[in-house]
């Protein structure tokens, strides 16, 4: 069982540092997976598509609150791969 931590003491243990490193990592897995996926060009663009949005949902269940972090560094790179694989605008 964990200690009861002050509220005042708002530095993170090690283990939430190391959780959080997880965290991070498989996302970048995740997002990297999906933009290989899309790349590869064997996907519809429906099919595309619905991929970003399940690893849209992942991400935000890895981190609640942070659809705004997501749709600023993500959404880019998704954005950009579409473009250039299905040609759009």
């Amino acid at each position: 069982m964990e200690p009861v931590r002050d509220s005042s003491d708002l530095t993170p243990t090690q283990a939430e540092i190391d959780e959080e490193s997880r965290r991070i990592r498989r996302l970048r897995i995740l997002v990297q997976l999906t933009l290989q996926e899309i790349a590869a060009g064997d996907l519809s663009p429906e099919e595309a598509a619905g991929m970003i949005a399940a690893t849209r949902r992942a991400a935000l269940e890895m981190f609640p609150g942070k659809e705004n972090a997501f749709d600023l560094i993500y959404k880019p790179q998704f954005q950009r791969m579409m473009n250039a694989v299905y040609r759009l605008q």
